[in-house]
């Protein structure tokens, strides 16, 4: 039954909904779901694809991208994209305790990584961007460099014009 050297305690969250997901054997084809107990039987068909049976329902499942470190799955469940965001007992833990946002800091300035010259800027001021947009291209050393956001937000005010040169860690774009 229940082995506490397998043990392991997901929380799920999919499409607004959260799942307390417990595995309590080392192949996780058992253990419980919001306490409810469940068995499945799993068939890897390919390297990003499985098929489940649970309950007498067949499920299809291509998993197409795993961000370990933001933990979450961007999979196909029966052809329909799904985003899954997972929690362990470990970030329930720092939760607790109040520690769960200390990676996450406020980004409120951009500084040009190195000097250039601003070939373009792709953003106006009042723009919401999330981290990874493209902010501004910047010429170095005869290669052009497009500057993502660090940060998810909203753009204050921009201090780099296109046509201009910057120094290294001079301000580029305030966020708000």
């Amino acid at each position: 039954m229940f082995n506490l050297f397998y043990f392991i305690m997901i929380k799920a969250s999919l499409s607004n909904q959260v799942f307390d997901i417990i595995f309590d054997d080392k192949e996780y084809q058992q253990g419980s779901i919001n306490n409810q107990p469940f068995e499945i039987d799993r068939v890897k068909s390919s390297d990003n694809n499985w098929h489940i049976l649970k309950d007498g329902k067949s499920y299809n499942i291509e998993i197409l991208k795993v961000d370990k470190i933001a933990k979450q799955v961007d999979l196909k469940l029966n052809g329909k994209l799904s985003s899954i965001k997972l929690s362990d007992q470990f970030d329930a833990l720092l939760k607790s305790l109040g520690m769960d946002n200390l990676a996450a800091k406020k980004v409120l300035e951009l500084k040009a990584p190195m000097p250039g010259l601003v070939l373009s800027v792709l953003i106006n001021e009042g723009d919401t961007i999330v981290k990874g947009d493209s902010l501004l291209v910047l010429e170095a050393m005869k290669m052009e460099n497009i500057i993502k956001s660090p940060t998810e937000g909203v753009i204050k005010k921009i201090h780099a014009i296109k046509g201009n040169a910057v120094e290294k860690n001079q301000l580029l774009i305030s966020f708000q």
